[in-house]
């Protein structure tokens, strides 16, 4: 019995002491994926042939025209908000950087994927991708975040 009463509290305890996170806004995932010279980032459908033809894409960048980044968010408001992305590279020895921004609008709660593309004149001025950062802003607000490793 007494081990019974030692697991009851472990349990009560456990519950109390855990923060409680509130559904607030949030950057949940961010996919950074290749653009292939048709602007395609899969041949078909199927995620395990996504992730075969982006390590494809990422072994011959001759075959890439760009990147897309599918970012999943979600905010406690309905008001109009800004999806920014900041991105890190390199070309010929040189550090450079691209500034990406969307404005986004949905319901509250709700999760919501949106795209950013980087293609063009913009993805031949970035070089290799070092590192990026999504951000989530209310005009001059920062709501949330996400950033890769090297950010």
């Amino acid at each position: 019995m007494t081990f019974v009463r030692w697991c009851f509290l472990a349990v009560l305890l456990g519950g109390v002491s855990s923060p409680a996170y509130a559904a607030g806004d949030k950057i949940m995932k961010v996919l950074p994926q290749y653009l292939d010279l048709q602007g395609r980032n899969s041949l078909s459908p199927s995620l395990y042939d996504r992730d075969a033809y982006q390590s494809r894409l990422r072994r011959r960048p001759e075959d890439r025209s760009g990147m897309q980044f599918q970012i999943q968010w979600k905010a406690r408001t309905i008001e109009p908000l800004k999806l920014r992305l900041e991105t890190r590279g390199t070309k010929g020895g040189e550090t450079t950087a691209i500034t990406l921004e969307a404005p986004v609008r949905h319901a509250a709660g709700f999760n919501k994927w949106t795209e950013l593309t980087l293609k063009g004149d913009d993805y031949s001025k970035l070089g290799d991708l070092n590192a990026w950062r999504v951000s989530l802003w209310d005009g001059d607000k920062l709501l949330a975040e996400q950033k890769s490793f090297l950010w």
